[in-house]
C-alpha cells in the first residue's frame, strides 16, 4: 500500500496527466503477473520500449517485454537483447550510419557515457501504473511539464542536497530514464528522445524524472515540506503584492477623471 498511497499523492498534488510508473527488471525464469500484456501475445505486434511506457502511463495497462515484444534496435543493443559483443561500439556505428554521429571517435564517446545493460542482463522488462501496487519497483518513472518536474526536484533536494544529474542526448533516453536510476542509485532528469515523440505521442511540453524505487517515501516528504514556507507548490502561484503600469494614454485619461 506505501507505493500505491505515494502514487496517488504525488499524481494528485502535481496534477500529472499521465499515471507513474514503476518498472522492474526481471531475470531469467521470473515470469510476469497475471493480467500482463506482452505486445507480441496481445496485439500480435512488436513494438518500442518507450511505446510500452506510453501504454502503461495512458492507458493504466501492465506491459511485460522480452526481447520477442521489441523492434526498436537502439533500445534492443542497449537493453541487452541482442548477441552484439561489443554493444555500445555497435551502437556507436549505428549513430554513424543515421548521421547522429559525425564519425566514430564522436559515436564512442556518446555511447561509452550512456547507461545500458549488459547482454542477457535481465531476461524481461516490467511496467505498470504505480497505483496498481503490484510489484517493488527498481525504477519509478514520472511524466510531467518542466515545472512539476522542477517541484520533483525540489523534493529530491529537500532530503539529500544533491543536484538531480541529467545525461542528455537527444536519442535511445529509455536508457537514462528507465536503466540509469536502477544502475546508480540516483535520481535523472530526461528529456524525451526520437523515438518517444515519433512513435509514443510524447508532447513536447513533456519532460521525465526518474529515480530508485526505495526512494519514494523521501519523495513524498520532500514534496510536502520542499518551500512549505515560502508557498511552493504546483501550480506555482503567481506574485500578486505590486502596483501594475500602464501605458501613458491610460495614466492622462485617468487623472482627466480624477481616478488616480
Amino acid at each position: 500500500m506505501e507505493s500505491v498511497e505515494a502514487a496517488e499523492f504525488i499524481y494528485n498534488s502535481l496534477r500529472l496527466r499521465t499515471l507513474p510508473l514503476g518498472v522492474k527488471f526481471l531475470e531469467a525464469g521470473s515470469g510476469f503477473p497475471d493480467k500482463t500484456r506482452r505486445p507480441s501475445e496481445a496485439m500480435g505486434k512488436r513494438i518500442t520500449i518507450c511505446q510500452a511506457v506510453t501504454m502503461a502511463r495512458v492507458y493504466g495497462w501492465t506491459v511485460g517485454l522480452t526481447k520477442a515484444d521489441v523492434i526498436c534496435v537502439p533500445a534492443m543493443i542497449t537493453f541487452g537483447m541482442t548477441r552484439a559483443p561489443h554493444q555500445m561500439a555497435t551502437l556507436g556505428k549505428l549513430f554513424c550510419q543515421v548521421s547522429f554521429a559525425k564519425d566514430e571517435t564522436a559515436a564512442e564517446t556518446e555511447t561509452g557515457s550512456m547507461s545500458h545493460l549488459n547482454n542477457a542482463e535481465f531476461e524481461g522488462l516490467l511496467l505498470a501504473p504505480l497505483q496498481k501496487g503490484q510489484f517493488e519497483p527498481d525504477t519509478v518513472v514520472i511524466y510531467g511539464n518542466p515545472a512539476q518536474v522542477m517541484r520533483l526536484i525540489q523534493a529530491w533536494s529537500f532530503h539529500k542536497g544533491e543536484r538531480v544529474p541529467g545525461n542528455f542526448g537527444g536519442k535511445v533516453e529509455c536508457s537514462e530514464y528507465l536503466i540509469a536510476p536502477m544502475k546508480t542509485g540516483s535520481p535523472r532528469v530526461a528529456i524525451p528522445g526520437m523515438g518517444d515523440r515519433i512513435f509514443s505521442t510524447t508532447q513536447d511540453d513533456e519532460m521525465v524524472f526518474a529515480m530508485p524505487g526505495n526512494g519514494l517515501d523521501l519523495l513524498v516528504e520532500g514534496l510536502k515540506e520542499a518551500g512549505k514556507k515560502i508557498g511552493s507548490r504546483y501550480p506555482v502561484t503567481f506574485y500578486q503584492n505590486f502596483q501594475p503600469e500602464f501605458p501613458k494614454p491610460y495614466k492622462v485619461m485617468g487623472k482627466e477623471l480624477d481616478v488616480i
